[in-house]
């Protein structure tokens, strides 16, 4: 696997490692299931249900994991096969998924943070 540890987590599936990679590919993914990014941290730290708040760390690991391998097919020939949520499911615990919250936080962080300064800047153009 490729290595950007500037803008990525790295978890271990099953015993597979793999990135957790915020790109703008995902970004537009997350804002969809979400609406918007600043909703996700409520959503995934605010579920009631257990069985929700699984779900939404599988998918979230699932889609962030798989931007790691689409850069991989991308740039290479040897092309890695995606992950689904079915074996994230089959190759974690709950306990695991737990403890990636916060790979995805920080992937989320990592991914956003170079962006940050480039917005501030915009916030103080004026705007036609």
């Amino acid at each position: 696997m490729m290595q950007d540890n500037d803008r990525s987590a790295i978890i271990k599936i099953g015993d597979e490692e793999y990135q957790l990679i915020l790109t703008t590919k995902a970004t537009k993914e997350i804002a969809k299931r979400y609406s918007g990014l600043e909703n996700l941290g409520t959503k995934l730290m605010k579920t009631e249900k257990f069985e929700m708040a699984l779900d939404e760390v599988v998918w979230l690991i699932t889609l962030l994991a798989n931007q790691s391998i689409l850069i991989h097919n991308l740039k290479n020939q040897d092309k890695h096969e995606l992950l689904t949520e079915e074996t994230v499911e089959l190759l974690t615990s709950p306990l695991e998924l737990a403890a990636y919250k916060d790979a995805i936080m920080e992937a989320m962080f990592k991914g956003t943070k170079r962006n940050v300064e480039s917005e501030d800047d915009l916030k103080n153009t004026p705007v036609e």
